[in-house]
């Protein structure tokens, strides 16, 4: 009988995950899973609140995108009431949601990504981790930090604080910003840009000299989902989903509150992340992918001319062809980042920004709202049905991580089959295998949810590790 490698925890990523690995007699990978074990009930316990408290208990959900959450419900909730907000405040919310942008995709690329690019899948676990990559470059480094600094700096400057914040509420915003706020905003920005385009010489860099990897490393295809503007530009905030499928084709372009007539999600025994898939290719061949790498496939260009002039190089790395290797969502997310700071200069520079009409009242008109928005792991679905007072009837949140699930257990296990060599196991094999799930930066916390009745398993081993007992409750 073959052996099985168990990596527990999962490191550098958001929330708790272990992968499996099934070997043979030979010491060859046979079957590798990834197990997401923890278990995170929001949907449920939102039933009986008040509707306009969603925005802030969902962003309880996450510490490192709570900007996300909150963006989602209040546009949920702004879907209740049945108004649309003022121009400002979606400037505002916006403003806000790529201050999010930024923070985020700095974060993963130079302090969890960024060591197994920058100092080697093999190199000693001791150093390959974040303060070894200040030793190895503290410029690089130091930049790193400030670009995070930057997004945390504009989420706190508009709505008032970095982590779950009260700002945006179901009709708008609650505060207008102010000049002084603005300007500070603007004044770092144009600092920040060179960072970010330095940060994207070296994953293009890394690339060039790591060719043959990039192409082969978890490589596969797949659908492909984002939000994209009426001219099929990269679009964040608002816009329509487009569904690509694994030839490039576009299949369909849908408005976000009809995601349930395209998108089911299928469950599988050894995890309790859901896998959704497009519903018109069906549970074995609708899987797709979401995030940097799924919405830059999706998209025709990008509106702001640095990040687009990116976008025109990232198209040619497959011959205009939907790029397929996990490695290039790394590339992808710094050119997204660019796209972000670049568009927060707009918004700052808009007339609209200072104005004080911020907010329209409204009640209760519709019995469901829809909210979706592109968080930086992907694309955020958030729906709610209430009653006529407003009380929260149910919610369904379908969130990033959960729309890659599939990919990321197909990244593992191709990982795992192309480099892991039971008969002469090395750390940085196993290290390649977390790497794939890196690649997509999971928020484990966020995704979490189950349908009907949770398994209880116990199982009792003795001394000798002799599985003695199993108790299941399903």
């Amino acid at each position: 009988m073959g052996e099985k490698i168990t990596i527990n925890p999962v490191t550098r990523i958001e929330g708790h995950a272990r992968v499996s690995i099934f070997l043979d007699d030979q010491g060859k990978v046979e079957k590798t899973y990834f197990h997401v074990d923890q278990y995170r009930g929001y949907e449920k316990f939102t039933e009986g609140r008040p509707f306009s408290e969603m925005p802030m208990i969902t962003e309880r959900i996450c510490g490192i995108c709570p900007i996300s959450h909150h963006l989602a419900s209040a546009k949920a909730c702004d879907a209740v009431i049945g108004v649309d907000i003022p121009r400002p405040a979606k400037l505002l919310r916006e403003l806000v949601h790529m201050g999010q942008i930024v923070q985020s995709h700095a974060m993963h690329f130079f302090e969890l990504a960024g060591p197994d690019l920058l100092l080697g899948w093999d190199a000693d676990p001791a150093v390959r981790n974040v303060v070894g990559l200040i030793q190895a470059n503290p410029d690089i480094a130091l930049k790193a930090v400030k670009l995070r600094k930057f997004g945390q700096r504009i989420i706190e400057l508009t709505a008032g604080r970095r982590i779950h914040p009260t700002f945006a509420v179901p009709g708008g915003v609650n505060a207008a910003l102010d000049e002084a706020r603005r300007d500070e905003m603007l004044s770092f920005l144009e600092e920040g840009i060179p960072y970010i385009q330095e940060g994207i010489e070296i994953a293009k860099k890394w690339i060039s000299e790591h060719k043959e990897e990039c192409n082969q490393f978890a490589s596969f295809p797949s659908g492909y989902m984002g939000l994209v503007k009426k001219d099929g530009s990269l679009e964040l905030y608002d816009g329509i989903v487009r569904f690509m499928d694994k030839e490039g084709k576009i299949v369909r372009e849908f408005e976000g509150k009809d995601y349930l007539k395209y998108i089911g999600e299928k469950v599988e025994d050894w995890t309790y992340l859901k896998f959704p898939f497009f519903k018109e290719l069906g549970p074995e061949e609708g899987f797709y992918r979401v995030g940097p790498l799924g919405r830059l496939n999706v998209a025709d260009s990008i509106s702001t001319p640095l990040a687009h002039k990116e976008f025109l190089e990232f198209k040619k790395v497959n011959g205009g062809k939907p790029v397929e290797s996990s490695l290039y969502y790394h590339y992808a997310r710094l050119i997204e980042t660019l796209y972000a700071a670049e568009r927060a200069i707009e918004i700052l520079k808009d007339p609209d920004i200072l104005s004080q009409d911020v907010f329209t009242f409204g009640t209760p008109k519709n019995e469901e709202g829809i909210g979706v928005i592109e968080a930086p792991r992907g694309t955020l679905i958030h729906h709610y049905w209430v009653d006529g007072t407003g009380t929260m009837k149910k919610s369904n949140l379908i969130v990033a991580t959960g729309h890659n699930n599939w990919a990321m257990s197909k990244a593992v296990d191709l990982v795992a089959r192309g480099f892991v060599d039971g008969k002469n196991l090395k750390e940085g094999m196993l290290n390649r295998v977390e790497g794939a799930i890196r690649c997509y930066d999971p928020c484990l916390s966020c995704s979490t949810h189950a349908v009907g009745k949770m398994p209880l398993i116990v199982e009792i081993y003795n001394q000798e590790g002799k599985l003695e007992k199993r108790i299941q409750r399903d």
